[in-house]
């Protein structure tokens, strides 16, 4: 863990950030708000009509509501965030996770109009966020690339390249993440009924509907490796995250380090996460994402996400380091304050989403309003939230109510905790994840650190669904 010395006060950037435009919603906009508020910066909240009473617009200094509910229309409109921001004196745009984060146009206006762009330069967004070009460039600094095409122009030309991969493939989106646009396909028939339907889901979520093809291995865990540069040529990791939990290609629980991972294969996923990010010339925070193959013990680059993560949380409570305190600092222009020797993980983390949620019902998004809401409290317990009674969750944005976050001295300590603190959490009004989360923190499986990609679908859920009938 870094020195406490060097983290407990940030210290003023080089070009100061006076103020910033937080373009995102939710925990992640609190997130950015009170890191923000900790380095002596002032806040503009943007929201949609629906948020514009939550609790990032009244914990800004301003908050400027920009459109209506649907995404295209408010968090993803361009425009309306530049006139925004410039409209309110902001100097810089800290766009958060989701929405527009990923977008080497909006980076790119961002710098345009004069405003700081919080993350990595838009060059690097574009090269990243376009995932063929982020495997070719990490095939090139000789890091093992998982098998799988360029960007695809249509459902012809991908039926050739899965047909020259070999089923089952998985369909991805070229621009953006969290499982959108994104479809585990057996045949060529599954292939043609679903890749239009990707297709459209991938340009609703991220405005950019291209997609590509990739090989599937069954027995998957996924690692990814947290990286932090500056713009002095800097960069270094802070160790490795399992988030091999997921359900539809969405991670459920993360956690750091990464268990049961040889040593020899951790140091190497640290090594290519390091290449990766200094081959793109990182200067600000991002994750390199890797494939390992529980079954031959191999590893592959599958992509490169240019901004803070929703897991970002697990990495602070085991190395001391406030990410998104680093992500203004090195926008400002400030130099890395740490070396790689003075990063040393302590103990272990593990973080649940908690969504509004039916496990019973296959895990479909309940809309409706929190009427009672006491999180956890404890030792080594962390609650990302923007959660609070009378909360209302719509169908226009993700079901996220919070992020419930347990570090412990060792991986037992820190789940044994963290399954305590999800019974505590008090909420009413909507159904939750919390109590699926329990099950799948207590299972011998998870214990055992030998759970892969497809756990929920094929052995947590239906388990689950038997203990509660």
């Amino acid at each position: 863990m870094v020195s406490p010395s060097i983290l407990t006060t940030p210290s003023a950037p080089h070009v100061p950030l006076r103020r910033v435009l937080v373009a995102n919603r939710g925990e992640i906009a609190v997130r950015v708000i009170k890191a923000c508020r900790a380095s002596g910066i002032e806040t503009v909240a943007v929201t949609s009509t629906v948020d514009r009473d939550g609790l990032a617009a009244r914990m800004a200094d301003r908050a400027v509501c920009i459109g209506p509910a649907p995404a295209a229309k408010s968090y993803l409109a361009i425009p309306a965030v530049l006139t925004a921001a410039l409209g309110t004196g902001c100097d810089a745009v800290h766009p958060g996770y989701g929405f527009l984060s990923e977008s080497p146009e909006f980076a790119a206006a961002c710098v345009a109009e004069g405003l700081t762009f919080v993350g990595p330069r838009p060059e690097a967004v574009a090269q990243a966020g376009d995932k063929a070009r982020a495997r070719e460039l990490a095939r090139s600094a000789g890091i093992p690339v998982l098998a799988g095409s360029q960007v695809l122009s249509s459902t012809e030309a991908a039926v050739s390249a899965a047909a020259d991969l070999g089923y089952p493939v998985l369909v991805k989106a070229a621009a953006g993440g969290g499982g959108r646009g994104m479809s585990v396909v057996e045949n060529e028939a599954e292939l043609r009924a679903r890749f239009p339907s990707a297709a459209a889901e991938a340009q609703s979520a991220f405005g950019d509907g291209r997609l590509y093809v990739e090989r599937f291995i069954r027995n998957a865990r996924h690692i990814e490796v947290q990286v932090l540069g500056d713009k002095h040529g800097s960069v270094i990791h802070l160790g490795e995250r399992d988030c091999t939990l997921q359900r539809r290609h969405q991670k459920v629980v993360e956690e750091s380090p990464a268990p049961n991972l040889p040593e020899s294969i951790r140091q190497n996923i640290r090594s290519s996460g390091v290449a990766f990010a200094e081959a793109l010339g990182l200067d600000s925070a991002g994750t390199v994402e890797f494939i390992y193959d529980a079954d031959t013990h191999e590893f592959a680059f599958l992509e490169f996400n240019a901004r803070i993560q929703v897991e970002h949380p697990v990495t602070e409570m085991v190395t001391g380091v406030d990410l998104v305190v680093e992500q203004l600092r090195s926008a400002a222009g400030e130099p890395l304050r740490f070396t790689q020797d003075d990063i040393t993980l302590t103990g272990h983390a593990i973080e649940v989403r908690i969504t509004t949620e039916d496990p019973a019902r296959g895990f479909i998004p309940n809309p409706g309003t929190v009427q009672t809401w006491d999180p956890p409290r404890g030792d080594g317990i962390r609650v990302d939230t923007h959660c609070e009674p009378g909360y209302t969750v719509t169908p226009y944005y993700d079901s996220l109510l919070a992020k419930v976050v347990a570090h412990g001295r060792d991986r037992d300590v820190a789940a044994d905790r963290l399954a305590a603190a999800l019974r505590r959490l008090g909420v009413t009004g909507v159904p939750t994840t919390a109590d699926f989360a329990c099950h799948a923190l207590n299972h011998p499986d998870f214990r055992a650190g030998i759970v892969t990609t497809d756990w929920i679908a094929s052995r947590g859920l239906p388990e689950y669904l038997e203990k509660i009938s």
